[in-house]
């Protein structure tokens, strides 16, 4: 991925999510839909028509046409409907999703997915992204990003139906895409993207990435950016949005995933990561990544 930070790109580049579709077919007459309440990372791609997005607290909806996309990052109170009005989207029905027609003049098309995020980096990464990414087909910065759209227009009218694996393969670029450029022109993310931004903290984050087997007391890292130990973990938390500890065993855990994805051992690595005994480190990747680091790399085994 190409953008003027190099910490970014290593960042975004480990960003880890799968997606899922659930919805591909169209909508017509009154009617609205939301995955609000689920808990999860959603996305919506209008491929035919056009609809309004809703979200709690903007005041003016949003219209969106063939081609936009919008990419909704938190369970947000939202709601995409027929109906500009707030207070009419409110009262429509929820209504069964039609198949896709590419001959209709009314209604609109949509697909429609979940992201997942894998925890550790890959969550500190999005907890740091504002709540919602909207895609408008007329962007000019966006090229990329529409290519990848017209292949998912594309397969959505193929006969007799699309491949849902293929519109997930898409819709998962499509997000890299959107995602690089809005780090690009958005400067006030927080995350571990304002930690690679900030002059103080950036050579930071590239020692802990370097050297994540180190100790790395608070001490130390706060004489790397030049504050005193409070002012650096003051600073470093309003960054960040998480302590230096966390950070650290996020990149920790990636670091043991990407050695145990390469067959070493569960005590290399653990010594690798700064762990003392397989126990300790056995425990904390537990926590971290939700299997035995055993069980994490037999998974990977051949891939």
């Amino acid at each position: 991925m190409i953008s003027s930070n190099p910490l970014v790109d290593w960042l975004l580049e480990g960003l880890e999510l799968d997606a899922s579709l659930f919805h591909i077919g169209r909508y017509c007459g009154g009617w609205h839909a939301s995955t609000q309440g689920l808990a999860r990372a959603s996305f919506h791609l209008v491929v035919q028509g056009h609809c309004w997005l809703h979200i709690d607290g903007v005041p003016e909806a949003q219209c969106l046409n063939a081609g936009d996309a919008v990419f909704l990052l938190q369970d947000l109170g939202y709601r995409l409907s027929s109906a500009q009005q707030a207070e009419v989207a409110q009262q429509l029905p929820r209504l069964a999703m039609g198949p896709l027609d590419p001959t209709a003049q009314d209604g609109v098309g949509l697909v429609c997915g979940f992201f997942h995020f894998k925890s550790g980096l890959s969550s500190l990464i999005i907890d740091g992204l504002p709540g919602w990414i909207i895609l408008q087909a007329g962007d000019p910065s966006l090229s990329a990003a529409r290519a990848l759209f017209q292949l998912i227009l594309d397969e959505c009218q193929r006969l007799p139906a699309p491949s849902q694996a293929l519109l997930e393969r898409l819709s998962h670029l499509l997000f890299l895409y959107v995602l690089r450029q809005q780090v690009s022109d958005n400067q006030d993310l927080g995350g571990l993207v304002a930690l690679a931004r900030h002059p103080a903290f950036a050579p930071l984050l590239e020692q802990l990435i370097q050297r994540p087997g180190e100790p790395w007391p608070l001490e130390s890292m706060a004489a790397l950016t030049g504050l005193s130990r409070s002012a650096f973990f003051k600073r470093f938390n309003e960054l960040a949005g998480q302590s230096p500890g966390q950070v650290l065993l996020a990149l920790r855990m990636r670091h043991a995933c990407q050695r145990l994805k390469a067959n070493q051992t569960v005590e290399q690595v653990g010594a690798a990561v700064g762990y003392q005994s397989i126990a300790a480190f056995t425990r904390a990747f537990t926590k971290a990544v939700g299997l035995q680091p055993g069980a994490y790399r037999k998974q990977h085994e051949g891939r």
